[in-house]
């Protein structure tokens, strides 16, 4: 398994800044947040000029990006195809092998949810690459069962564990064993479960992060375990205190 950081630890900072912080981390790998509302790349910009893209987001030999994880907003399904094709082409182009997009929000249904992803599956596949959905609140995600059956109907699709959003979310802590098989990609902070604790400081949550990681080894998982807070301006610590404290957690677990 292999410690990355997710741009958006850093989110408030420009892009390059961000990466050179988290180079000076001593991280080797990065997991960039791709999000048409975020402040660093968005795919409306990769659309019109991959190369660039490329470019912003690679500073050095010393940290490679791993891992896209992509949010939209688009007018159209063939705009959606469009960006979705120059992430893919993006990724070849800086040896990425895996994207992540949000699973449709609740209320839609599993059958429209399989028929829209399966196409979308199969198109990156042909370019080598895995496609997961997060485990996430207000996505068809939120509940463990709902998230297998997705995975069961669409050969192919993974899951981006992010266990915060079932220890606060409706599931409220339940297990979530039946998942571990599917799991390609995960994104890691500490969590209560109380209302407005999704993220808490490092020790203070209830995430079972030895546990976690004992199931991926029974899956003989090989992949990212990405350090994934949410800089935002009411978070109540330092963001690089926080992660550097849970780089040095999961590192010391694997």
């Amino acid at each position: 398994m292999y410690v990355a950081c997710s741009t958006q630890c850093f989110a408030r900072l420009p892009l390059e800044r961000a990466l050179r912080l988290m180079a000076e981390l001593e991280f080797s790998k990065v997991d960039v947040a791709i999000h048409e509302s975020g402040s660093h790349l968005k795919p409306s910009e990769v659309a019109r000029d991959v190369a660039e893209a490329a470019l912003r987001i690679r500073i050095g030999p010393s940290l490679s990006p791993a891992a896209f994880s992509v949010e939209f907003d688009v007018q159209s399904d063939d705009e959606y195809l469009h960006q979705l094709k120059a992430i893919c082409k993006l990724a070849r182009m800086t040896a990425v092998t895996l994207l992540c997009i949000p699973a449709s929000a609740t209320g839609v249904g599993l059958d429209a949810e399989v028929q829209r992803l399966r196409p979308l599956v199969q198109m990156v596949e042909t370019e080598g690459l895995v496609l997961t959905v997060p485990t996430r609140i207000g996505t068809l995600t939120e509940l463990p069962s709902t998230a297998r059956d997705l995975c069961e109907r669409v050969p192919g699709l993974g899951l981006t564990l992010d266990p915060s959003h079932y220890i606060n979310g409706p599931h409220q802590g339940g297990a979530y064993d039946e998942l571990f098989p599917y799991i390609r990609h995960v994104h890691l902070r500490d969590t209560g479960k109380a209302p407005g604790k999704l993220q808490v400081r490092v020790g203070q949550g209830e995430v079972e992060y030895g546990r976690i990681i004992s199931q991926l080894q029974r899956q003989r998982y090989d992949r990212l375990l990405s350090v994934a807070l949410y800089d935002v301006a009411e978070a109540p610590f330092a963001m690089e205190t926080e992660v550097r404290k849970l780089k040095y957690l999961l590192e010391s677990l694997v």
